[in-house]
């Protein structure tokens, strides 16, 4: 179980790397990923910066909870950012975006990152 839950939450937090970095240098296509297109060139482009800001910043702040202070803050980290993918379906939802994209996406990583948050507590 140790194995599994710490591979998990480090293929989460570079997934949230990933993700950072594609919101800064490819916005056009991270924003139609993300269910909501955008236009990276318009007032849109400082958003998506702020989103892959963001998001790098999860990646590497789990990272460091991960090998500095262990599977407990890991598993607050992550129960805590959790919300993060709730609010990310809600807001495809509102903004008229593909309710396969909220759910298969969104919603679908929030219950992966509480699944992790769950193994991590229990190591």
């Amino acid at each position: 179980m140790t194995v599994t839950a710490y591979t998990l939450a480090v293929l989460l937090n570079l997934f949230c790397l990933f993700l950072g970095y594609r919101f800064l240098f490819q916005p056009g296509p991270a924003a139609a990923g993300y269910g909501v297109p955008a236009d990276p060139e318009g007032d849109a482009g400082a958003y998506l910066s702020i989103k892959g800001v963001r998001d790098g910043t999860f990646g590497l702040v789990g990272l460091a909870l991960l090998a500095f202070a262990g599977a407990q803050a890991e598993a607050w980290f992550m129960l805590s950012v959790a919300l993060v993918p709730l609010g990310d379906t809600l807001i495809v939802l509102r903004n008229g975006g593909a309710r396969a994209v909220a759910f298969g996406i969104h919603f679908a990583t929030a219950v992966t990152v509480l699944i992790s948050a769950a193994l991590l507590f229990l190591v």
